[in-house]
């Protein structure tokens, strides 16, 4: 009797559902790129936010995930959505209507724990290793030999200033928001979280549309299709895929992964929309997320 052969299907999944993660996260910025020609992007936003919402609040209540009991547990998750969804893709979606590149998006938000790693020392009293700060050195250092070729340049690969600092400050939420949900703690159910953090968002992008946005959609299928993607894909797909790699414990290697995300949406912006990189352009973002790298590992 010839011996059983082991079950393929959870190796194959577990090296296939983080590669698909990462792969969901960097079209985000693509579908930003097919939207804002068509829409309003806060009005965008906040649609987006509230069908998410909307849809993983039913699946919650179907999988019977535990919601907090009072205001004290939804406060941390509500104020983590606030800013980590509604103020950073909020932002990040401006930043892309006026013209910032989807790759150079996806490198400024590359640089988050970055900017987490510098702000952790003196917000949350962590100690930054000497491997960490050389990582965070670098990263910087790659995201500007991407950034200074192109700044201020008017031609079609040229990078808006108030697009790329209108990217930064949003990047900054999101880091903001991080450092908030480990100092409030990031217990309790987590596909309840996830609802509650998409509520967050709901409240800073719906106001802002409604007293600052334009309220521009045109019924076109690319936007459609982008809103879709937007919400079934990038959001309720992604934080399934996130929750059953938590669950799996495979969130380092997703880590190492986020490092493909500016390449691969650099790469699709260039296929879908003729967006180009200088060769300076394509070490730097090299540059960048090896420091992000050896940043994570310090």
């Amino acid at each position: 009797m010839s011996p059983s052969r082991p079950p393929t299907e959870p190796s194959l999944a577990a090296g296939l559902v983080p590669r698909l993660f990462v792969l969901i996260w960097s079209t985000g910025f693509i579908s930003a790129r097919a939207a804002v020609p068509h829409a309003d992007p806060l009005l965008f936003t906040a649609l987006r936010f509230s069908c998410v919402a909307l849809i993983l609040g039913i699946i919650a209540v179907a999988a019977g995930a535990r919601f907090p009991a009072g205001w004290s547990g939804w406060r941390g998750p509500l104020v983590a959505g606030f800013l980590m969804q509604g103020v950073y893709l909020s932002g990040t979606f401006i930043a892309i209507g006026l013209g910032l590149p989807a790759g150079i998006a996806a490198l400024v938000g590359s640089l988050q724990p970055l900017l987490t790693a510098s702000l952790a020392g003196p917000l949350l009293g962590e100690r930054v290793s000497r491997r960490r700060a050389v990582g965070i050195g670098l990263g910087f250092l790659g995201a500007g030999l991407v950034l200074a070729p192109k700044l201020g340049a008017t031609d079609p690969s040229g990078i808006p200033a108030g697009a790329l600092a209108i990217s930064f400050g949003s990047v900054v939420a999101l880091t903001l928001g991080t450092l908030w949900q480990k100092r409030t703690g990031g217990g309790g159910d987590l596909l309840a979280n996830a609802v509650l953090q998409f509520l967050g968002g709901t409240a800073c992008a719906a106001p802002v549309a409604l007293l600052l946005g334009h309220g521009r959609f045109d019924p076109v299928a690319p936007l459609w299709l982008s809103l879709a993607w937007a919400i079934l894909v990038n959001s309720v797909t992604g934080v399934l895929l996130f929750l059953y790699l938590i669950r799996r414990g495979a969130v380092a290697g997703v880590a190492s992964l986020f490092f493909l995300v500016p390449p691969v949406s650099a790469a699709l912006g260039y296929v879908l929309f003729g967006e180009t990189l200088t060769g300076m352009q394509v070490g730097g973002m090299a540059v960048a997320a090896l420091g992000v790298a050896v940043a994570n590992r310090g």
